[in-house]
């Protein structure tokens, strides 16, 4: 079983499928903040995606790593952004206001955990259990995973030049 780390010393452990690069990226459901409540499909073949899970954006961390990864995905041709976490809908929507996103999408698992659950992010216990670890996926037009990140502590930010650099990459395929 795969862990991450919580400001250093709580080991967590997560469950689901622990999905590698080269793996078929799972097909799930999450729902939209905008439009509100629209459903959204993680995975498939057809297009590159960039699946970027946080705890919550109400932390700064992840309002950090959610700006960074808006303003860059106006550089990213041809690349869908993803942002997934457990946050309500109308909670993550407030922020998305307040914070100017509008270059990527910003949805919740909150419903059944099917994305945590099917990419093997969901916190299984410690003090944050029931919410996503911090990770990338970039999806290939193929449908297999380029590239994965699981961020091995998760009040830190993700390697953004590498993840960035994956999602070029499977855009140029």
């Amino acid at each position: 079983m795969a862990t991450v780390t919580f400001k250093n010393d709580i080991v967590c452990n997560l469950a689901g499928t622990q999905i590698n690069v080269g793996d078929k990226a799972p097909i799930t459901t999450v729902v939209n903040c905008n439009p509100m409540l629209q459903n959204e499909t993680v995975g498939g073949e057809g297009k590159v995606q960039m699946v970027i899970a946080v705890p919550s954006l109400d932390t700064g961390v992840c309002d950090a790593e959610t700006r960074r990864f808006n303003q860059e995905a106006a550089n990213l041709e041809g690349v869908e952004v993803v942002t997934v976490s457990m946050d309500l809908p109308f909670a993550a929507a407030r922020w998305c206001g307040a914070a100017g996103i509008d270059n990527i999408k910003v949805c919740s698992d909150f419903r059944n955990k099917d994305f945590a659950n099917a990419y093997g992010v969901l916190l299984a216990d410690g003090p944050l259990a029931g919410i996503t670890a911090r990770a990338i996926f970039v999806i290939g037009k193929d449908g297999n995973v380029a590239y994965k990140q699981l961020v091995p502590e998760i009040t830190s930010e993700p390697n953004y030049e590498e993840a960035l650099n994956a999602a070029k990459e499977a855009a140029a395929k």
